[in-house]
């Protein structure tokens, strides 16, 4: 089987396929950090589905992206979002991002990944867990809509 997803860099150019899967996906949408996030600091990372030999990185419509941020004081990240499109998920978009993300802060000497994800999101709870995320701590009232969960892991591995 071929892989059918890249991960690249996002541009200001990707924002408005950024914005279309940010509303479609997420329940409480971050929309100012997505904004600035192709100018930095945040990390912004895209997904895009391989194309026709014709097609480049360069005019691929992106289907997924992760938006992170670094604090240099304790050497973490933290995942502010990750949305896969609804006619794009199931087909590891969203794990070659993570993947991805987690090799760039890695690099940049981060030592830990963290996420908040919403109480009530089983599907994304299972995903992080997954991927090696441990529950840290239940934040109350964390979101509009209810409470929420921080979840971490380790990058040394």
């Amino acid at each position: 089987m071929t892989d059918s997803r890249r991960v690249r860099e996002g541009r200001s150019t990707d924002l408005p396929a950024l914005r279309a899967i940010q509303a479609a996906v997420l329940a409480e949408p971050w929309e100012e950090l997505l904004a600035v996030a192709p100018d930095g600091p945040p990390i912004l990372l895209v997904a895009t589905p391989r194309g026709p030999a014709t097609a480049t990185e360069d005019t691929a419509t992106p289907v997924g992206y992760a938006l992170a941020v670094t604090d240099g004081d304790d050497d973490a990240g933290y995942l502010a979002e990750l949305a896969v499109a609804p006619d794009a998920q199931d087909e590891g978009h969203g794990s070659a991002l993570l993947a991805a993300l987690v090799e760039r802060l890695r690099e940049s000497g981060a030592t830990e990944l963290r996420v908040t994800v919403r109480e009530v999101d089983e599907a994304a709870h299972a995903f992080y867990r997954d991927r090696g995320f441990e529950r840290r701590e239940r934040l109350p009232e964390r979101y509009e809509r209810g409470d929420g969960f921080l979840l971490a892991r380790s990058l040394d591995d």
